[in-house]
């Protein structure tokens, strides 16, 4: 037994070597955004609840892989062990010893030697500079693209601002001639402390009523595992939803609570709850995504010592609501959802 897991060390080292092979081979409904391989789960389904490290970070090595659904995680051969449904580990050493032995795949190998990575690209320095590189939001086409979708307030939005020509890095599924920038929204994604480490890009058509007509219009840079895009100093009560123009439409009904869009529903998820916190309410979607970002949460406060509460939208999402119903329908139908302690302090009379 020593001998198969001294062996399965190995192969996950060689396997890292060919992340990208090893994702494309098994995961292949999945696709590459920014430093992660995004797919639905650990059968390949299509989605986004399973990603997997492409590169060496500061929060984990190349091949590790977190299922934010689930709970799952581990290395690449775990992967493939769960992948391929195998029921003893020498099964795996086998499949994984017979996929490294085959010749390259030419698209992966001219991908890669297309993209070649530099150390430092997308790391939380490179994030922080494009944020700072950024200008405020104010008479922008963010702020025209954020009015299009009902979002008015925003003053005090320190978290937002916008680059007119933000790089995007075409991928294998946008037409060919795609531009290599647009303009963009710019988020500043910080930890529980207000520290930076990371920035989320929402790249915009440039009509500004809409995103642009890319594949990804939205991509993350940096470490953002458990961070957030944050609207107001949080303690005792906090809002978290997806996206955040779901976050921005709830600030329009109720703006005095403390609120984070965590950019996705494998990471909300995965946020990281201030010590403090208490009562955590989670805007969510009507979708499958939404639903099991709600049930690992609701594990992870109930061994916290923390009450959950869901906020539930009348259409798809808060934004849907937002822009059928007005900010004032918007406003009744979320307080009715606070706990009575909470209107009262939040709620101006």
């Amino acid at each position: 037994m020593a001998q198969l897991s001294t062996r399965a060390g190995e192969l996950s080292e060689r396997l890292a070597q060919n992340v990208q092979a090893v994702c494309r081979h098994y995961l292949p409904a999945g696709r590459r955004e920014g430093r992660y391989w995004m797919v639905g789960d650990v059968a390949g389904a299509p989605g986004r609840s399973l990603y997997v490290r492409l590169f060496e970070t500061e929060r984990g090595r190349i091949g590790n892989w977190v299922d934010a659904a689930t709970g799952e995680h581990g290395d690449l051969v775990d992967l493939i062990r769960l992948n391929q449904r195998h029921g003893r580990l020498s099964e795996t050493i086998d499949e994984a010893e017979k996929f490294l032995s085959l010749p390259p795949s030419a698209e992966v190998d001219s991908c890669q030697r297309a993209n070649p990575p530099p150390a430092r690209v997308g790391s939380p320095t490179a994030a922080r500079r494009l944020f700072a590189a950024s200008k405020p939001l104010h008479g922008t086409l963010a702020a025209s693209y954020l009015a299009a979708r009902g979002i008015t307030r925003i003053s005090e939005l320190a978290a937002l601002r916008f680059h007119p020509r933000c790089y995007y890095r075409p991928n294998e599924d946008d037409l060919p001639g795609t531009p290599g920038s647009f303009p963009a929204l710019i988020a500043a994604v910080t930890d529980c402390d207000g520290v930076q480490t990371g920035t989320h890009r929402t790249w915009l058509d440039p009509s500004g009523s809409t995103k642009a007509a890319v594949t990804s219009p939205r991509r993350a840079m940096g470490n953002i595992l458990g961070q957030a895009i944050r609207f107001g100093p949080a303690q005792d009560i906090l809002i978290a939803g997806e996206g955040i123009e779901t976050v921005l439409s709830l600030r329009e009904a109720v703006p005095a609570i403390p609120m984070i869009a965590a950019t996705s529903s494998a990471h909300l998820a995965a946020i990281q709850f201030p010590t403090t916190l208490r009562r955590l309410y989670v805007a969510r979607d009507r979708d499958k995504a939404g639903d099991g970002a709600f049930a690992v949460l609701s594990d992870r406060a109930q061994a916290a010592g923390m009450e959950l509460v869901s906020l539930i939208p009348e259409l798809g999402d808060f934004n849907d609501d937002l822009r059928q119903h007005g900010a004032s329908a918007l406003s009744a139908r979320v307080i009715v959802q606070l706990h009575e302690a909470d209107r009262g302090r939040f709620i101006e009379s």
